[in-house]
């Protein structure tokens, strides 16, 4: 990495409980290796992008399960500071992803524990008390992108896109030419959208 290259700021909208997101983060932290680049974390919710759309009872109950983990995120930031926005992120989504772990309330406990934080905070995900600063986290990604989205949300330099949607982990310089790319294309303001259908799911290798 060159003195002279400048510093580019990303910002990260995530649900934990997202497999693509994951994929995405720990793309990023690929990136932080190899380029100068500066994150910032943030929570949104698939509970949220789904709420009002027609689907089973069980499916929506399920939805409002999922608020949980976000939900304790938020209550931590708060009340603990901004830094354990990330560090829960990676435990939680440890658990969710590579150990396959679906019992949320556990995986909460775990995550609450392995970070060092009070176990008591596991209560605000059955609660609303932090629902007012989750959902503005959430708007934060929506008003950025638009409504037809999910997760991740990225921003670069202060451009944002839904995605990038990646289903394997790029790793070195690789990681980082991808990067090089979404800069790239988030500088010209006219760009709005690549996609084709994805034809697998996410690994986490």
């Amino acid at each position: 990495m060159s003195e002279s290259t400048p510093v580019q700021q990303a910002d990260f909208w995530f649900d934990p409980r997202c497999p693509f997101a994951w994929v995405t983060s720990r793309w990023i932290g690929e990136v932080e290796q190899v380029r100068d680049i500066s994150v910032d974390w943030h929570v949104m919710s698939l509970s949220i992008l789904n709420e009002g759309r027609d689907s089973s009872e069980e499916h929506q109950a399920n939805m409002q399960r999922g608020r949980g983990p976000v939900r304790v995120i938020v209550a931590a930031a708060d009340l603990h500071g901004d830094e354990y926005i990330k560090r829960l992120y990676d435990a939680m989504g440890t658990r969710i992803h590579e150990r396959r772990n679906d019992d949320l309330d556990a995986v909460i406990r775990e995550s609450l524990d392995e970070v060092g934080l009070p176990a008591d905070l596991a209560r605000f995900a059955h609660t609303a008390d932090y629902d007012e600063r989750l959902e503005a986290s959430h708007q934060g990604a929506i008003d950025r992108v638009g409504n037809e989205v999910g997760t991740p949300v990225v921003a670069f330099n202060g451009t944002a896109f839904f995605g990038p949607v990646l289903t394997r982990i790029p790793r070195g310089e690789e990681a980082g030419r991808i990067f090089d790319g979404a800069i790239l294309l988030s500088e010209f303001p006219e760009f709005f959208e690549l996609k084709r259908s994805r034809t697998e799911s996410p690994t986490f290798d």
